[in-house]
C-alpha cells in the first residue's frame, strides 16, 4: 500500500517517484511478538553475526516496511545500519527455524498495511502522538551526568510515534506518578531522546551485564559515553 498523499512529486524527465522525507516518514507500527532479530556484523567481527530482538515493524508512508530496533542514541530501520565500525545489517533472523531473510514477513506487512488502512488519519500537528506501542524487549536507555562520574539506566515502557514520523523511547519521571502500574500513555512518561544527559539505548542482555558490573561491558559504555 502506497500513500499517494505522499508521493506525488516525480521526476520531470522520467515521470517516476522522488522519495521525499514525507514519503519516508512512518504512519504506522506494530510490534514484534515472535521473537524475530535482526543480524549484523562489523569491521571486528570476522565472519561472525551478531543479533539483536526486533522492536517492531514499522511502515512508512510510500508503502515501505522495515524492522526497527534501538541502535545507539535512536531507533533505527534494520536496513538502514550500515556502518563498517559500529554495524551493518545482514539480515532478520527467525532463531526458532534458524532462517535468515531479507524482507519483512508477509503477514507483518498485510496487518501494517490493513492497520493503517482502517486508522487512515491525518494529522497537521507533527507532535501529535498517532500510536504508542509497549518496549517487548527490555530495553534501556543510558543516562551519564555532566561530570561523567554517573551512570544511570533506565528501563523504557513503550514507543510513542508522532505526526512527524519520529519515534522516541519513553521513560517514567518517578515524581508524577498517581497510578501503578504505569503503562503506555500514562501522563508520567517522557521521551529519552530530549533529556539532556541521555546517551544511548541498550537491550535488556547488555544492561544486565552493566548492572551486574561486567567489566567488558563496564569499559565498552565507559568508551561509549566519553566520546566526544
Amino acid at each position: 500500500m502506497t500513500d499517494h498523499r505522499y508521493s506525488n512529486v516525480v521526476d520531470l524527465f522520467t515521470g517516476e517517484p522522488i522519495e521525499t522525507s514525507a514519503s519516508r516518514r512512518f504512519i504506522r507500527l506494530s510490534p514484534e511478538l515472535d521473537g524475530l532479530e535482526m543480524l549484523y556484523s562489523n569491521s571486528s567481527s570476522g565472519t561472525d553475526l551478531y543479533s539483536l530482538k526486533v522492536l517492531c515493524w514499522g511502515l512508512r508512508a510510500n508503502g515501505e516496511v522495515v524492522g526497527l530496533v534501538p541502535w545507539l542514541n535512536s531507533i533505527v530501520p534494520c536496513p538502514e545500519i550500515k556502518d563498517p565500525l559500529d554495524g551493518r545489517f545482514e539480515g532478520y533472523y527467525d532463531p526458532g527455524i534458524e532462517e535468515i531473510f531479507q524482507e519483512p514477513p508477509i503477514h507483518k506487512i498485510v496487518e501494517l498495511e490493513t492497520a493503517a488502512e482502517y486508522f487512515e488519519y491525518e494529522s497537521s500537528k507533527a507532535d501529535e502522538v498517532l500510536q504508542e506501542i509497549p518496549d517487548t524487549i527490555g530495553t534501556h536507555a543510558v543516562f551519564m551526568d555532566e561530570g561523567r562520574e554517573n551512570l544511570t539506566l533506565t528501563e523504557v515502557v513503550s514507543w510513542r510515534l508522532h505526526a512527524s514520523g519520529e519515534i522516541h523511547g519513553m521513560l517514567i519521571d518517578h515524581d508524577h506518578v498517581e497510578t501503578t502500574p504505569v503503562l503506555p500513555g500514562d501522563l508520567c512518561l517522557y521521551p529519552a531522546q530530549e533529556a539532556r544527559e541521555f546517551r544511548y539505548f541498550f537491550q535488556h542482555h547488555i544492561a544486565n551485564k552493566i548492572k551486574s558490573e561486567d567489566p567488558e561491558a563496564l569499559a565498552a559504555i565507559a568508551a561509549l559515553v566519553t566520546a566526544p
